[in-house]
Formats: structure tokens, C-alpha cells, sequence
């Protein structure tokens, strides 16, 4: 029997102290130790990092979190002994394992079980089995058709049909032909695409592979944004790996396919998820998108046929390939098949990385998979599809998630981000956020993008600085309207999303906030006052001693006042009270 123990060495990991735990276990090492000590990716429990798992042979016997350093001493000692009780008060609860068991995995099935740098970890797991089936078993047409029987939709935002895109490239004549990879994972609180390069970026290579051969490409380019350095740094080294074996470049398997990959670091634009932005950039061009027609299939990457998917698309493939069609089409919806990664994240209890078959409700992972709101708060709305996406309210927490369900409400899917917000959040608040973000981020090339965020994002600015007038909120939808119909690209079409589903469902919020000149959420500090309630103040001073505007006057062990008109709203009085005296209106 052999003992490993294992620790969660993913980017989130490593934010949590996973390198501070691995110096601390390596310097209690001896010579000679009856157990291994190895590295995994992350399993998408962020909430619980540093995670370490404790195996005997292939069997999980403990999984061990909110490790720190002081752990290290205890798991050397467990590890050697076979006395597991010695890890009990780091154990993970029943009630936390239940993240993981509530979920179906595909994409993510090796993420948090292999070691992502080791190809033979990944052979174990049936790594390279499909690959391996289809050059030798399968014409490329068969392919293609065992992913139309699939269903499998692009997990990218749009949801296209997989194998209408690889089957348009497969019939443009032109040579050559390229897979491309869209990992420029630019939406704020998304972190799929990412967890997938770092923990299993062999899955990644061998999806492509079945995807080059299928559309006839002999070259795979992944464009992963620079701010990912980890992911980088592991599929450099699987791309190294998959090539000594033969399972990358020339003659592959001894098949006669042939296909190369290469990375491509992204700069940081968030247009540049959109595909022909993409391919601008990949040419060495300023991003920025064209029209289309012609579509990549038929004129993309230096205007040869081209295909683009995201990360998460491929890492279905080889699993589909494995399994059969079917079985991935079994899962799902009539609309949606198979399943979807979430990155869920905001004011929930147990953020990190979800993956369910798509018919679940947004109540399931909310409250069954995330644990419900963080602090006793009431759920208030949650964001869905990035700035791309809309906010959907809490009457609608029963809404099936898939394509047509959630587009009825005004959200899309997107890439697969869902924040979570509580009753103090302001929506008025959190759709300037997405605006600030989508005009920053506009490639400017059309006038709808390029000025109407901008128009938009100076009304939201008003509107929460207590300076907004009637009519602002008509202006503000008459604006989403003109920039959805009139922008070049998804970026400009679905900027306005946010705009339009907080006005939808939170409209008395803007109203609030423009007529009464008041924020319902107590966050927008323009809007807030603030006074002492004299029966809980004890006079401990320490409000008046924070504040940088000599606002709060009153004698020691005494109530104390704040003046109104001298108060900048800075909130450092309320957050050093210890008496819950600041009054916040």
C-alpha cells in the first residue's frame, strides 16, 4: 500500500497558502518517508483552499482544507502512522463534501485528481484513449456527426452548434486549415477556462486534436490571456510532453495526421473574446472585430478557414468520443445537452467551480451546490453571463439554466460566470460596474459601442452621485436599444444587458434613487447619511478620531454627534464603531 499526500496547487490554492503548507510539510521530511508527496490542480472548492488529500493507493481516505503551515507537522505525522485521526480538526464536513457529490463532472473530471504536469497521470485517468479511437477508427465525418448526436453547444457564451462549425470548416477547400482556442477568459468573476488549463491541460490538447482532425487543420493555436501565467506555464510543458510522446506534431500515433500547437499570450482585451477580434489580434493586428460574412470557417486566420471554440467546449470532447454521443445527450435538456461549468462567486457561502447538467434551476446551485448567502442575508439577484449577462431576481430562482430559459429573462449563459448578491447590494450600483467595465473595455471601431456606453455609463455615474432626473431611465433604455441593434459585435449587442434587466426588475430602485435621492441598499455613498444613535454610542471617541473631516464632536464616555454638512461619507466611523452605533440611511 502506498501512502501520497497531495496538495491543491491551482492558482487559488497557491492565493490561499498552498506554497506556504508544501515548504512546511517538505522541511519536516526525512530521508527515506513511507509516503509520496505530490501536486494537483484545483478542484474547484475555493472556498476551502489550501486543500491536501491524503490517499492509500487510488483511494481518498481524507480530504483535508483551511490548511495552514501549523497543519504541517500533524499530516507528516498522519501520513507516516496511518493514524488519520491526528487530521481530524482539518477534516472536511459532510456538509461541505456535498459541493463536490451534488455535481456531474465531465470538463472538469480530472480537475483536483491528477497531477496536471504529469502525462502519465493523465494516461491512467484513459488520457489520449479517444484520440487514439478516432485517428485510428473514425473518419473525420464521423466525428463531426458524434458530436452533432452530442449536441454539444459551445460553451464560449453563444452557444452555436459545435458540429455546424467544425463541419463548415471541414468543407471549405482552402489549405491550410487552423483550430484556434479562445481562452482570453475576460468576463469579471469567471475563472472556468482557467481551472481547466492549470489542473488537466492534456484534456485541453487532446480535444483540439479531435477537433484538428475533424476539420482537416494541421495547426492549433490556443490564445490564453498573458494574466493566466500558471495555465501558461502547464500547457507549455503538456504541449512538450504530448510531442516526445507522439501524440503532437508529426505522424501522429503513426496515423499519417499531423498537427502542431503553439500558445498565444493575449494582452488583456476583453473584445478580443469575441472570435474575429481574436483573430486580429493573432495576426499581430490591434483587436478589434470584423463584419461578417465571411465567417472564420470560411475566411478567418489570415483568412484561411478556421475554427474557434473555448476551453470548456474542447474539454467535452474526449469524454464524448469515450462515452458516445448519446450519453452526453442524455444529460440536459431538450435545448441544452450535457453539462455546464459555473465560476460561482459574489456573496455566497461556498464559491469556486460548479459543473451540473444543464436543466437544473439556479435555486440547485445557489442554495443546494453554493450553500445560500453569506452572513444570514437574503439572496437579492444573481448576475449571469458577465457584463455580457443581465441580473435575474430572486422570484425567479426557479429558472431552469439552459440557453432559452435564461435568455427569456433577459441574461444569456455567457461563459459561464454567475455572481451572487445579497439585499445590500444596490443594482443601480452594480450595472454602472458592468457599464464602467464594457466602455473601458469597447475597441471602440463602432459609434453604438464606442459612444453609447460611454452615454450610458455618465447617466449611471449621475444616477448613483444622487444627481439624476426624470427621464434618465427611459433615455437609458432608449439607449440599450439603439447600441443592441446598431453594434458591430457581441460586445456592444449585449453590453446594455445589465442596464436593461436591473431596470427591468429593480426599476423602483433607480426611482429611489433619482426622485428621493436615496439608495434602498445603503451603498452608494453620495446618497447615504449618517448620524449616532445616542443610546449605543459609549463615547469611546475612537469615531471621531477616525474621521478625516473633524465631522464628530462630543465629550469622552458621552454621545456623540455627527454634523451633516461637514461629513464626506467616508464610512470610517461605522466600520471602527464596536458598538453598532453609526446609524446608515
Amino acid at each position: 500500500m502506498s501512502i501520497r499526500v497531495i496538495i491543491g496547487e491551482g492558482s487559488c490554492g497557491i492565493a490561499a497558502g498552498a506554497g506556504k503548507v508544501r515548504t512546511a510539510i517538505k522541511a519536516l521530511l526525512q530521508e527515506k518517508e513511507p509516503f509520496v508527496l505530490g501536486s494537483t490542480g484545483c478542484i474547484g472548492m475555493c472556498f476551502l483552499e489550501p486543500i491536501v488529500d491524503i490517499y492509500e493507493d487510488k483511494t481518498l481516505v481524507r480530504r483535508l482544507v483551511k490548511v495552514t503551515a501549523d497543519d504541517a507537522a500533524a499530516i507528516v505525522e498522519a501520513a507516516r502512522t496511518g493514524d488519520l485521526s491526528k487530521v481530524d480538526s482539518i477534516t472536511i464536513s459532510d456538509d461541505d463534501a456535498e459541493f463536490l457529490s451534488r455535481q456531474t463532472r465531465i470538463a472538469l473530471r480530472h480537475c483536483g485528481l491528477i497531477d496536471p504536469t504529469s502525462l502519465d497521470d493523465y494516461r491512467a485517468a484513459d488520457g489520449y484513449r479517444a484520440l487514439e479511437k478516432v485517428l485510428k477508427t473514425m473518419t473525420p465525418e464521423q466525428v463531426i456527426e458524434e458530436i452533432k448526436t452530442s449536441g454539444l453547444a459551445g460553451r464560449g457564451g453563444a452557444g452555436f452548434p459545435t458540429w455546424f462549425k467544425w463541419n463548415a470548416a471541414r468543407q471549405s477547400e482552402a489549405t491550410p486549415k487552423y483550430l484556434i482556442c479562445n481562452a482570453d477568459e475576460g468576463d469579471p468573476g469567471a475563472f472556468m477556462d482557467r481551472a481547466v488549463i492549470e489542473s488537466d491541460p492534456h484534456n485541453l490538447i487532446e480535444g483540439m486534436l479531435i477537433g484538428a482532425y475533424a476539420i482537416g487543420a494541421s495547426e492549433m493555436i490556443v490564445y490564453v490571456r498573458a494574466e493566466y501565467p500558471l495555465a501558461i506555464v502547464h500547457l507549455t510543458e503538456a504541449i512538450e510532453q504530448a510531442k516526445k510522446a507522439n501524440l503532437l506534431g508529426e505522424n501522429i500515433l503513426g496515423t499519417g495526421f499531423s498537427c502542431d500547437m503553439r500558445i498565444k499570450a493575449g494582452a488583456g482585451a476583453f473584445v478580443c473574446g469575441e472570435e474575429t477580434a481574436l483573430i486580429e489580434s493573432l495576426e499581430g493586428k490591434r483587436g478589434m472585430p470584423r463584419l461578417k460574412p465571411p465567417f472564420p470557417a470560411q475566411k478567418g486566420y489570415f483568412d484561411q478557414p478556421s475554427n474557434i471554440n473555448n476551453v470548456e467546449t474542447f474539454a467535452n470532447v474526449a469524454w464524448i468520443l469515450n462515452n458516445g454521443g448519446e450519453a452526453f445527450a442524455a444529460m440536459g435538456t431538450e435545448n441544452s445537452k450535457g453539462t455546464k461549468v459555473f465560476a460561482l462567486t459574489g456573496k455566497i457561502k461556498k464559491g469556486g467551480l460548479v459543473e451540473i447538467p444543464m436543466g437544473k434551476t439556479l435555486r440547485d446551485v445557489i442554495f443546494g451546490i453554493g450553500g445560500g448567502i453569506r452572513g444570514g442575508k437574503e439572496f437579492k439577484a444573481v448576475q449571469m453571463g458577465g457584463p455580457s449577462g443581465g441580473c435575474i431576481p430572486a422570484d425567479l430562482l426557479d429558472t431552469v439554466i439552459d440557453y432559452k430559459a435564461l435568455g427569456a429573462t433577459g441574461a444569456i449563459m455567457g461563459s459561464g460566470g454567475m455572481v451572487v448578491m445579497d439585499e445590500s447590494t444596490c443594482m443601480v450600483g452594480m450595472a454602472k460596474f458592468f457599464l464602467d467595465f464594457t466602455a473601458d473595455e469597447s475597441c471602440g471601431k463602432c459609434v453604438p459601442c464606442r459612444i453609447g456606453t460611454k452615454r450610458m455609463q455618465e447617466i449611471l455615474t449621475r444616477i448613483v452621485n444622487g444627481e439624476g432626473k426624470e427621464g434618465d431611465i427611459e433615455l437609458l433604455e432608449e439607449l440599450c436599444l439603439g447600441i443592441k441593434d446598431g453594434a458591430l459585435c457581441g460586445l456592444g449587442q449585449t453590453a446594455p444587458n445589465p442596464v436593461l434587466t436591473t431596470i427591468r426588475y429593480f426599476r423602483h430602485e433607480y426611482e429611489a434613487h433619482i426622485r428621493d435621492k436615496k439608495c434602498p441598499a445603503k451603498e452608494c455613498p453620495a446618497l447615504r447619511t449618517y448620524s449616532i444613535d445616542p443610546d449605543k454610542c459609549k463615547g469611546c471617541t475612537m469615531c471621531a478620531k477616525k474621521c478625516p473631516a473633524n465631522a464628530i464632536t462630543g465629550e469622552k464616555k458621552q454621545p456623540h454627534v455627527i454634523d451633516a454638512n461637514l461629513c464626506i461619507r467616508c464610512d470610517q466611523c461605522r466600520s471602527n464603531c464596536k458598538f453598532d452605533a453609526i446609524i446608515v440611511e
